[in-house]
């Protein structure tokens, strides 16, 4: 008896994709257990949702390896020995080359969308001093650099990766620590052309779509006649040009909502609004569209927050001192007032007023005429307002970004700026791939100290994650048609399926095997049926290794 949970589907979908026929293919060794069982015993380990992975003997002693791999192979072959050797084996084949090699089968095996590309790349954290990285020029320098976990006290890895359909990977293996993203952006530019024409992936073309880091005159050199869309950073004078005039001018192009799930009255979703311009960057024209967020970027939000409030203390800094002022003359009191009108702040002004003060000789005053007055004196009473218009046009300007691309607006591969915001809007769908990949203590163990067997790791981690994203694609797919939705959390019909949804609905499937039959210890319910059915995965996958019969 052993309990199989979702992996049966996961097993599925290596075998869909070949997994284990590639990787020996591409990584031949003499071990008596070949590499590719290997890499696929350990993607199912990372798909378990288990941690640490390099135990992987001890996974299988619970688990039915004919089932999940297609043969019998006892626990202690995936003993750390045998495992180190594995790794080895593909960093010495390319570690790059073997997941570019499955990612290539995956795209001949699935309906990917290819047209649009994204790239984005994420640090690693690792404890410990890892002295010999780093050492050749081939091997990976796990150092300190830029941390994207805020811990610039730890070393670390980066990883890359190329995706399509928003976060299948097709491309993507490790970096050195401190690599920035704009020079792994370089690197790549130089190669994907050449490396989409070698698998004959997007053969009619496809869209760039990157973070803000590619904005460089070489990589925007380096992209050439290929098409591409990415966020123009305000660090660029044009940035911010583009958005005032199109704040000021206020003509908009309606898009509506993009969100794949409708919003909630208490989180409702973000409406878009978009204006076409055109900036100069490097000498070069290139097409820029301002788009407008209902849900305003909250880092510019807070900073305008910030600069009401400093233009709010600016005008009372300049209003105190003439208010702790007498003037003898009223002329000169109304002179210093009209200073302060005319002076304000950018998003306050002054409204500044000139009052008498009047100081009576002492004694009782006569009853048949006025008091005598000893002194008159002037002073100034202020009070400070915001300028509605400025703060208005400052706070859309906060809800705003920029995107530039070279795409045409006519012709054969013109594509609308709802279009183009919607393949860049998929860039967010990456990041969620990267919280995949950082557990620490799939990193640390002991016999990944060699940077060759981090490069390894990052390979099989990659290949999981293809795994996972394939498995969410085909689930997105079924649902697709109106009406079509697949139970999600809390019994709710969902248009959003998850891989990990989809793994809590298999949670506790116990499989029991006697000699080579198997049944399993409860029917499936219809849930899980309903899931089976949106994969394309036949229950005899539970309980034949890859569907087979006796």
């Amino acid at each position: 008896m052993a309990q199989v949970d979702h992996l049966p589907i996961a097993a599925a979908f290596c075998h869909r994709i070949d997994l284990i026929k590639t990787v020996d293919r591409l990584v031949p060794t003499e071990m008596a257990l070949g590499v590719g069982t290997i890499v696929q015993a350990m993607v199912l380990d990372t798909l378990s949702g288990r941690s640490p992975l390099y135990r992987l003997a001890e996974f299988f002693e619970s688990r039915d390896a004919a089932l999940l791999l297609g043969r019998d192979v006892p626990a202690e072959a995936f003993n750390d020995t045998t495992v180190a050797r594995a790794m080895d084996a593909i960093f010495k084949a390319g570690a790059q080359a073997v997941f570019s090699g499955v990612a290539f089968q995956a795209a001949q095996a699935f309906p990917l969308d290819l047209t649009h590309v994204h790239f984005d790349t994420t640090s690693v954290n690792v404890w410990g001093d890892y002295a010999a990285c780093g050492r050749g020029a081939e091997l990976l320098d796990i150092t300190y650099g830029k941390s994207k976990d805020h811990r610039p006290d730890l070393k670390q890895f980066v990883v890359q990766m190329l995706c399509v359909n928003g976060n299948v990977p097709i491309l993507g293996g490790c970096a050195d620590g401190n690599a920035s993203d704009k020079t792994l952006n370089k690197v790549l530019l130089a190669r994907i052309s050449e490396h989409m024409r070698k698998h004959g992936i997007g053969e009619g073309g496809f869209l760039y779509v990157a973070d803000c880091a590619v904005v460089t005159e070489g990589n925007l050199d380096l992209i050439g006649g290929n098409r591409f869309v990415t966020r123009l950073p305000f660090s660029y004078a044009e940035a911010g040009r583009v958005v005032a005039e199109a704040v000021t001018e206020n003509v908009w192009e309606l898009v509506g909502e993009l969100s794949e799930t409708p919003g909630t009255a208490a989180r409702p979703a973000a409406v878009y609004r978009v204006a076409e311009k055109t900036v100069t960057l490097y000498r070069q024209e290139y097409r820029a569209l301002v788009v407008h967020s209902s849900a305003h970027d909250h880092r510019r939000t807070k900073r305008l927050d910030r600069d009401i409030e400093s233009s709010e203390q600016a005008a009372r800094d300049a209003l105190a001192p003439e208010a702790r002022r007498k003037y003898l003359c009223r002329a000169d009191a109304e002179a210093a007032a009209e200073t302060l009108r005319r002076g304000g702040t950018d998003l306050h002004r002054i409204e500044a007023v000139v009052e008498e003060l009047v100081t009576y000789a002492p004694g009782r005053p006569p009853k048949d005429r006025p008091r005598k007055i000893s002194a008159r004196r002037y002073v100034i009473r202020g009070e400070i307002i915001a300028k509605p218009e400025p703060i208005e046009r400052r706070r859309a300007e906060a809800g705003c970004f920029v995107l530039i691309s070279n795409v045409p607006r006519e012709g054969a591969q013109a594509m609308t700026a709802t279009e183009l915001q919607r393949a860049y809007k998929d860039q967010f769908g990456i990041e969620r791939n990267f919280s995949f990949l950082k557990d620490p203590l799939i990193v640390n163990d002991i016999f990944l100290k060699k940077p060759e067997r981090i490069e390894a790791l990052g390979a099989i981690l990659l290949i999981a994650l293809l795994v996972s994203n394939l498995i969410e694609f085909v689930l997105r797919q079924h649902v697709k048609p109106p009406q079509t939705t697949l139970p999600g959390w809390d019994g709710k019909q969902t248009k959003k399926p998850t891989a990990f949804m989809m793994r809590t609905k298999f949670a506790g499937i116990i499989v029991v095997r006697a000699g080579n039959q198997r049944s399993f210890g409860r029917p499936l319910n219809p849930v899980q049926t309903r899931y089976l059915d949106a994969l394309g995965v036949s229950p005899h996958e539970f309980l034949w290794p890859f569907g087979g019969s006796a």
